[in-house]
């Protein structure tokens, strides 16, 4: 995502300030989960600066000394910090879960966790969530980012000057295909544009397809135009926090065929093997083998 040379420069920020918790990610840690294919909305400047927008909020983090630390716009960083500890999320046991995670048992996962000490899986508000991966069918993450960011500019409120806000899906309902479709959505365009008027015609079924229970929010997800397997699970594990999704794109297919010899298996089947083989935080490793491949699948 790119924002205007001069959006800082227009909005009084708040000090920096400790990041609540426990987390003490690398800069490289936190790159991986702001800008690791979970999140489009994030980026980063010359001096290392990630920039972010959701929801209402614009965001911004960095590691000084080894420790993270945030500021918000000055009018908005009362309420930055408690959607900061819900989104990163920040009052979770991450440490516990991590360790939970079958790695004594598996060389590979073991080296996955060693190389992203402290990754972290983020929880964003549901609908924008749904909305990114709409936009991420045969897309790279640089692609991605560039569509959300012109919905934004052209569709989104406002939040402070330079950053505007991803437009809701009551919004995007009034938007005429046509206007999706400059936003370089291509194809999306069509299935964005149905979804917007599936979900105008249901109100509270995204509230009520969160809260469902994995299976049953899977299903429902599945109703949607141009939606299907790994994009239902990517909405639950980032948007839901279904820990139990295991979305098989490219990278996944490479891991599980390369490291785990499942060559020949379909995305299905892999899901399958994913859900019993990590168990119940199998979309937890998921993101840990994930970041490998990108990083490392060349050895």
């Amino acid at each position: 995502m790119t924002f205007p040379r001069s959006a800082d420069s227009l909005v009084t920020w708040s000090g920096w300030q400790p990041l609540p918790g426990d987390w003490s990610p690398s800069a490289a840690v936190l790159a991986e989960t702001l800008d690791g294919g979970q999140a489009f909305r994030w980026r980063r400047d010359p001096q290392g600066v990630w920039t972010g927008v959701w929801s209402e909020l614009v965001v911004q983090l960095r590691t000084a000394g080894g420790q993270p630390e945030w500021r918000a716009p000055a009018g908005l960083a009362a309420q930055a910090v408690d959607s900061l500890t819900r989104y990163l999320p920040l009052d979770e046991a991450w440490l516990s879960r991590t360790d939970a995670l079958p790695w004594r048992g598996d060389p590979h996962l073991a080296d996955c966790v060693r190389a992203f000490p402290g990754l972290r899986l983020l929880r964003q508000p549901f609908g924008e969530t749904l909305l990114g991966f709409l936009c991420s069918a045969t897309k790279q993450i640089v692609q991605i980012r560039q569509m959300v960011a012109l919905v934004a500019d052209r569709h989104g409120a406002e939040i402070v000057p330079g950053f505007r806000r991803l437009p809701r899906w009551d919004e995007i309902a009034g938007v005429p295909e046509a206007d999706l479709r400059a936003c370089q959505l291509g194809f999306r365009a069509r299935y964005i544009h149905q979804t917007a008027q599936f979900l105008a015609s249901r109100p509270g079924w995204l509230d009520e397809t969160e809260h469902a229970p994995y299976a049953v929010a899977k299903a429902r997800l599945l109703e949607l135009p141009g939606v299907g397997e790994k994009v239902a699970d990517c909405v639950l594990l980032f948007g839901a926090g279904r820990l139990e999704a295991f979305p098989v794109d490219t990278w996944i297919l490479k891991s599980l065929e390369r490291r785990y010899q499942l060559t020949g298996w379909k995305p299905a089947q892999l899901a399958q093997f994913g859900r019993a083989h990590f168990g119940p935080l199998a979309g937890y490793a998921q993101q840990y083998l994930f970041a490998w491949e990108r990083r490392f699948g060349g050895r």
